[in-house]
């Protein structure tokens, strides 16, 4: 089974840097899709329903903003949008699917880096989702948690991590908190577990300013977090960067598991 995760930074944007026709060949078993940027009325016939695909969206109610999707191979049995939180539901940022005792979820978590406010609401959606990680951890399924979590986990996570301890994405509440998803909640950052002192390679987000791309100047902040058993039967995992579709790259791992 093959899982990919990107964040598309606007699905139209990608769609016209090539993203179809990538993902054709990819032969990827499930696709988890953060920030859409778009409502369902923005979609063409062809994102509502890609080749050989079911696809799923949950979009913000604010035009232009955030959203997820699930692009599923196998039909699922079961699709849920949103956590239960208003807030956060009217913002697209959850999204999962149920394949027999296999469950893919579709996560965006908020950003804070814009204003102290957006900030605040970060920490509130970590403190609401936190519970949630660890039910889900709980319910005896094979689960895997696709997405941009919005932080570096580590020093080895990002290029510039001196510098950056006081801002948005590595600040060490946030690096706490995705301590305790790993280590009380029980998930496995399947990536790290391949993985576990890759620094370069490891990015997944390039800031626009600067050269940030040129220079590799980057941060990991898209992972496939995992329930212990499935985590196990990860083959191999890997960052594309031959081609940009947004700010981000795609996360691609294989895992030993037939949905």
């Amino acid at each position: 089974m093959r899982i990919i995760t990107l964040n598309l930074n606007g699905i139209r944007s990608a769609w016209n840097k090539g993203l179809l026709p990538w993902l054709e060949a990819q032969q990827a078993d499930v696709v988890c899709l953060q920030e859409i940027k778009a409502q369902h009325a923005d979609l063409t016939a062809e994102m509502q329903s890609p080749d050989g695909l079911h696809a799923y969206y949950h979009c913000a109610e604010k035009k232009g903003y955030s959203g997820v999707g699930l692009w599923c191979r196998q039909k699922p049995e079961r699709v849920i949008e949103g956590m239960g939180h208003g807030e956060f539901d009217a913002e697209g940022r959850f999204i999962r699917a149920d394949f027999g005792k296999l469950s893919v979820v579709s996560l965006y978590l908020p950003s804070g880096s814009s204003s102290p406010e957006r900030q605040e609401a970060k920490f509130r959606f970590m403190d609401y989702f936190l519970p949630i990680l660890a039910a889900m951890a709980a319910e005896g399924r094979e689960v895997v948690v696709c997405g941009d979590w919005n932080i570096a986990h580590q020093q080895i996570d990002l290029r510039n991590w001196k510098s950056n301890q006081k801002n948005s994405g590595f600040l060490p509440e946030e690096r706490a908190w995705m301590s305790r998803v790993l280590n009380e909640a029980g998930w496995v950052d399947v990536y790290r577990s391949l993985h576990p002192d890759t620094t370069d390679a490891c990015y997944t987000w390039w800031s626009n300013r600067g050269q940030a791309w040129a220079k590799n100047v980057g941060w990991r902040l898209d992972y496939q977090l995992a329930t212990p058993s499935i985590a196990s039967t990860a083959l191999s995992a890997s960052v594309w960067k031959d081609s940009r579709f947004s700010d981000h790259a795609p996360l691609s791992i294989n895992f030993d598991y037939a949905l």
